[in-house]
């Protein structure tokens, strides 16, 4: 798979450590930065992975912030992007399972290296259970998308 991968200045150390775990795992990532401390806005790097994943040139995006709160918002903005913001392993396959999420959200702030991988190798592993509830729930969710865009 391609990984398209950002982060703004509270989530570049966890960056620096999930994108070779990533590469080992035999997948290729796309790298957006950000690469320092220096203060920058998240919504300008979720927005470029966003952007990839709708596109189809990336399978699925991984974005990383202080709390990845900031991230999660900023991801959800973009139709056609569901974005989880997760912190345990449960939830990293729930959120594969249940909601075919496509861009995945962690606070660099809340989990340590070795978890993030562990919920980074468990999210890009699972697939969608493709059950008949899970699927009318995201219409739903899709349905409510389409109707708050604005279509020219």
């Amino acid at each position: 798979m391609k990984i398209a991968l950002g982060a703004d200045h509270a989530g570049y150390r966890l960056k620096d450590v999930i994108i070779p775990f990533i590469e080992s795992l035999g997948h290729q990532v796309i790298d957006f930065g950000c690469s320092c401390g220096d203060s920058v806005d998240y919504p300008d790097y979720a927005l470029q992975v966003c952007e990839k994943v709708v596109s189809g040139e990336a399978d699925k995006g991984i974005l990383l912030c202080g709390t990845g709160i900031g991230m999660s918002i900023a991801a959800n903005k973009v139709p056609g992007i569901r974005c989880a913001l997760v912190h345990d392993l449960f939830s990293a396959k729930a959120t594969r399972e249940h909601n075919d999420t496509n861009v995945l959200a962690m606070g660099e702030r809340v989990v340590g290296p070795g978890v993030a991988e562990e919920i980074v190798k468990i999210w890009l592993e699972t697939e969608f259970s493709e059950g008949v509830r899970h699927k009318n729930r995201i219409n739903k969710l899709q349905s409510i998308e389409d109707r708050f865009t604005v279509h020219p």
